[in-house]
């Protein structure tokens, strides 16, 4: 579900922050179980939100952390308190910044702006995942549920980043 896919985001962002210490991390089984990146019938296949996460973290590999201060009401899930907002920046062997944002909220977006005046970015591009609903999925005869579009809710303004984070949704950039 999409649930499962921001599960995934915050734990990459919290693999990100922590790149000092953790140097790898494997997902045990990929298809067909709890988490699964990809679901299988027969001859059918399906990619699941998970899936999707992880594809979308893919620029961060090999990248250097960078530090990300963020700052957001937190949300109550269930009896629990915690911060609506996660995210991580990485700068890519190529040079390009990489930020990925995700809004655990279902019901708030995020207004945003981040200072990026000592990076000098001239551009961007953007990807969003997200749903209607937190537990919206890919299923066999639904299997474009979920999945990654371009967004253009993001743009650059005298040297920071400005945007609305919509509701339960993963934004990663690439800023150049």
């Amino acid at each position: 579900s999409l649930r499962d896919a921001l599960v995934a985001a915050v734990n990459f962002d919290i693999f990100i922050r922590h790149a000092d210490r953790v140097r790898m991390a494997n997902i045990a089984q990929t298809v067909n179980v709890l988490q699964s990146l990809i679901l299988t019938r027969g001859p059918q296949m399906v990619l699941t939100p998970t899936y999707y996460a992880y594809q979308m973290y893919v620029p961060f590999q090999e990248a250097t952390a960078l530090p990300l201060r963020l700052a957001a009401p937190d949300i109550k899930v269930g009896t629990t308190w915690m911060p609506s907002l996660s995210g991580a920046a990485a700068r890519a062997t190529n040079g390009d910044y990489l930020v990925a944002l995700s809004n655990l909220s279902p019901h708030e977006a995020v207004e945003m702006r981040l200072d990026l005046r000592d990076l000098r970015v001239q551009t961007l591009s953007a990807h969003i995942l997200t749903a209607g609903e937190m537990d919206a999925h890919n299923d066999f005869g639904r299997a474009d549920t979920v999945k990654p579009h371009p967004f253009d809710g993001a743009r650059l303004e005298n040297g920071y980043l400005v945007l609305t984070q919509p509701v339960r949704s993963l934004i990663v950039l690439t800023l150049k």
